[in-house]
C-alpha cells in the first residue's frame, strides 16, 4: 500500500511571506480571492482561492524561509496571449516568457510571473 492510496485530492500550496499586504495585493491582482485569515504562532495566515486551487501564505517569525525547493506553481489557461497582455497591462513582474516548449503532444506556451516572495506563478497553455 502507498501513501497516495489515502489521498482524496489536492489541498493547498504553502508560501511563506515577509510582507502579507504585498502578498495579498499580488494574488488578488492575479485574480485569486482572499477566503480565510487567521494567525498561527503569532504570524498572520491567509488563504487564497481560484476555483479549487488553494494557496496558503503565512508569516513565520518575520522572515520568508522555505524548508524545501518548489520552483513554481503552474496554472492551466486557455489563452496564453491574453494572459500575457493582461500581465503586461497590470505591470506584473514577468520573470520568463512567453515561451514555447515541445512538451506533451502538441507543445505548450507559458509565461512566469514573480511574486513579492520570489515565488513563480506559471500560466501555461497546452496546444
Amino acid at each position: 500500500m502507498a501513501l497516495t492510496d489515502f489521498v482524496t485530492g489536492y489541498q493547498h500550496v504553502g508560501i511563506p511571506t515577509q510582507d502579507m499586504e504585498a502578498t495579498k495585493q499580488f494574488y488578488e491582482a492575479l485574480g485569486f480571492q482572499s477566503i480565510y485569515e487567521t494567525t498561527n504562532n503569532g504570524g498572520l495566515v491567509r488563504f487564497f482561492s481560484c476555483g479549487d486551487i488553494l494557496i496558503e501564505t503565512y508569516e513565520k517569525e518575520g522572515c520568508a524561509q522555505a524548508r524545501g525547493a518548489i520552483d513554481h506553481i503552474a496554472l492551466a489557461v486557455n489563452d496564453i496571449e491574453a494572459v500575457t497582455r493582461q500581465a503586461q497591462e497590470q505591470q506584473l513582474s514577468i520573470a520568463e516568457g512567453p515561451t514555447t516548449l515541445p512538451f506533451w503532444e502538441n507543445g505548450v506556451r507559458y509565461i512566469c510571473i514573480e511574486g513579492p516572495n520570489h515565488e513563480i506563478v506559471e500560466f501555461l497553455q497546452k496546444y
